[in-house]
């Protein structure tokens, strides 16, 4: 194993959460000649021990595809309804704040949030300092032209219902290719489950999730939930639906503003 790919499992298995807990945008036009799916992209700076500068996507009303209702309508373990997002630790006390991370696989804004972010907020869900809930997008599909988006949310999906969400959540984003646009192939999602941790009757399981599509028509609902609950651009960060800031924002700022919203 090379120290690249020493690092890379390194940083997915210090996602596994313990005691059981489970765990963005960019892109060109719609069309040629635009359409009525619109990009606009701001510029959001990232302050960390190392400035870096990062570009939001906000995305318009997407266009809903044949996709909306094809496959299964299983919902994924811990999501209580469509359009609802997957409930990372339930278990966490009432009195801790709840973080909403909105994000598509596809979006290279939300792979370098997790790169800066990721770990962090990790240890906060480990720690039920936050109850996570996820929420994964897949507009990007229609900006991009491919399908890559709706099928790594299916895919994370299968994955959380093995309590492996947050395993596979970091794998997919360091496995993210360079080039915006190139997607996933399928035999790249598969192997992000073995990277997860999902093994023996476990990926068997998760196979057949993910062949089947089961959770396709919630991963569809979940993208239209978002932009009618005003979600706009990945990644969207909330806390206690309030929408945080990214302007500026470092590790110790989202650490004092957790620690503020904690009853």
């Amino acid at each position: 194993m090379t120290s690249s790919s020493a690092s890379r499992k390194a940083k997915i298995q210090a996602a596994a959460p313990k005691g059981g807990i489970r765990n963005g945008k960019g892109g060109g036009k719609g069309g040629a000649n635009g359409g009525a799916n619109r990009i606009v992209v701001a510029t959001v700076v990232v302050v960390v021990v190392l400035a870096a500068v990062i570009t939001a996507v906000i995305l318009g009303s997407s266009d809903k595809k044949q996709a909306t209702t094809a496959g299964g309508s299983a919902l994924p373990k811990n999501v209580a309804a469509l359009g609802a997002g997957i409930v990372v630790n339930p278990g966490a006390p009432a009195n801790v704040p709840t973080l909403d991370l909105y994000e598509d696989f596809q979006c290279p804004v939300c792979a370098r949030f997790e790169e800066i972010f990721g770990l962090q907020i990790v240890d906060m869900v480990k720690a039920n300092q936050v109850k996570l809930v996820a929420h994964p997008l897949s507009f990007l599909d229609d900006n991009l032209r491919n399908d890559s988006s709706n099928r790594s949310a299916n895919a994370a999906s299968c994955a959380a219902d093995a309590d492996k969400f947050l395993q596979y959540h970091a794998a997919t984003f360091q496995g993210q290719p360079k080039t915006e646009g190139t997607g996933y192939t399928d035999a790249q999602l598969r192997q992000f489950a073995g990277q997860a941790g999902l093994a023996g009757p476990t990926l068997t399981t998760w196979e057949q999730c993910y062949s089947a599509k089961s959770h396709n028509q919630w991963v569809e609902s979940v993208q239209t939930q978002s932009e009618k609950d005003g979600v706009n651009g990945t990644p969207t960060v909330k806390l206690n639906g309030k929408v945080v800031d990214l302007s500026g924002l470092t590790r110790d700022k989202l650490a004092a503003e957790v620690k503020a919203a904690t009853k």
